[in-house]
């Protein structure tokens, strides 16, 4: 029951903040993502996974969202109407970076193949 209402709760968390910061912020050039949510065990803090493109922007956007996260976490709180919000900590998520690495890398290997 709790892991339910925990996932639920990172789900909401995540849409939400999502949609708060295509609202509230500007990113120049910048495209981010927010890609998980995930609630600690006593449900204090929640990490939010952040892609951003390009990737050597992501110290950029890191920052940005940083100085914002008072006041997101402000307006989540008043949007998701309960009592207690985890505080946000938001941290580089780069797996679609890794991802595209390995597939460029495994093309790269059946053309090696395919020549030979």
């Amino acid at each position: 029951m709790k892991t339910f209402r925990k996932e639920r709760l990172s789900n909401l968390i995540l849409e939400e903040l999502s949609k708060l910061i295509a609202r509230e912020l500007e990113f120049d050039e910048i495209l981010v993502t927010l890609t998980y949510a995930d609630i600690s065990v006593k449900m204090e803090t929640v990490r939010v996974g952040v892609s951003v493109i390009p990737s050597d922007k992501s110290e950029a956007a890191l920052k940005i969202l940083q100085k914002a996260r008072p006041e997101l976490q402000y307006l989540l709180v008043k949007k998701l109407s309960i009592r207690h919000v985890p505080e946000i900590k938001f941290e580089n998520d780069s797996g679609y970076e890794d991802a595209a690495g390995i597939e460029k890398s495994l093309m790269k290997d059946k053309n090696i193949l395919d020549e030979e």
